[in-house]
């Protein structure tokens, strides 16, 4: 993720523009992950600059609309297949994450490669995404939270532990703490009314 803020997921539709001699040339389309729709056809001519022989001088953008998440409000798990660039070469490379919706996975995949891997966001290339279902999950980081016996624990009911029982006896760090002597004696006052103990 960047500093711009979450990663978006943006349709971008772009062709070559028209001449006399072909003024109908073919459109292509590219989904792409990006923090806003500037930065996502600036990766559409990036992208097509190394496919086709076109740019941004020669070229046009037809259509760049946001797709958004249909079901946002149930954690799936994603596998997300990218290529990233390092100081020694180009590497190819398998991520699984949890999250509500595939741009939050993104942003995850983002934070994560910045801090292991000290990868720029622009040397990033998402390959391709899917849903994965639990039995299919690879990474023991996201199967420990798709097994069924995590879904929907009682903590209700349950004994309160002894051990760490709480106490809300007043310890003596604070009673030395109180820098007025006349708080502290109004305190000792109204605790020995609470109490209803003697103190000596």
């Amino acid at each position: 993720m960047t500093v711009a803020g979450e990663m978006r997921q943006y349709q971008v539709v772009g062709r070559k523009a028209g001449t006399d001699e072909n003024p109908n040339p073919e459109a292509y389309r590219m989904i792409i992950f990006a923090p806003n729709p500037t930065t996502a056809k600036s990766k559409f001519w990036y992208f097509m600059r190394q496919f086709r022989k076109m740019k941004k001088t020669t070229g046009e953008i037809l259509d760049c609309v946001e797709i958004t998440e249909k079901n946002s409000r149930t954690v799936k798990n994603y596998g997300i297949w990218l290529r990233y660039d390092s100081r020694s070469g180009t590497h190819n490379m398998y991520r699984e994450y949890r999250d509500l919706k595939l741009t939050g996975a993104i942003s995850q995949l983002y934070d994560e490669m910045a801090g292991r891997h000290r990868t720029r966001p622009r040397s990033i290339q998402i390959i391709r995404t899917a849903t994965v279902a639990a039995k299919d999950l690879k990474r023991p980081n996201g199967a420990q939270f798709a097994q069924a016996k995590n879904h929907n624990q009682d903590y209700m009911g349950k004994e309160e532990s002894t051990s760490f029982k709480r106490n809300n006896q007043p310890t003596l760090n604070f009673l030395v703490s109180c820098s007025c002597l006349s708080t502290f004696l109004n305190y000792l006052k109204w605790y020995q009314h609470k109490s209803d103990i003697s103190l000596i």
